[in-house]
């Protein structure tokens, strides 16, 4: 007699989870800065929060390319507000991180974190 054919069978679920999404350097620029704008961040506030942290001042076709892809990787999602006359009537459209872009970000900053410990990097640019 087998072992096996003394074993009840066992029942059970597996949930299958997606590994967060890849970033890219950029994603993750625009990410942090989304972070940290709240709930104020739409196009002109994310590349002014982005060039007041970096330096960096990007293309606005770049930032609305890229927050268009991360939104459709569901990494962002976005809503209209309301549209104001100063805005010549339009509404401005603003950005917050689904969980998954979280997710993402939060791996993604993790292994910098991994690949910079024991090195000095800003030690050495400081003296």
């Amino acid at each position: 007699m087998y072992i096996l054919d003394n074993l009840k069978k066992i029942n059970y679920i597996v949930v299958l989870m997606k590994p967060p999404a890849s970033l890219g350097e950029f994603e993750q620029v625009v990410l942090l800065a989304i972070l940290r704008l709240e709930k104020h961040a739409y196009g002109v506030t994310i590349r002014f929060e982005i060039a007041a942290c970096t330096g960096r001042e990007p293309a606005p076709g770049a930032l609305y390319t890229t927050l268009d892809r991360m939104e459709e990787k569901g990494i962002v999602h976005s809503w209209f507000g309301e549209a104001t006359a100063r805005r010549g009537g339009r509404a401005k459209r603003y950005f917050a991180l689904t969980k998954a872009g979280l997710a993402a970000l939060v791996s993604a900053q993790r292994a910098y974190r991994s690949l910079l410990d024991g090195l000095d990097l800003l030690g050495d640019a400081n003296g």
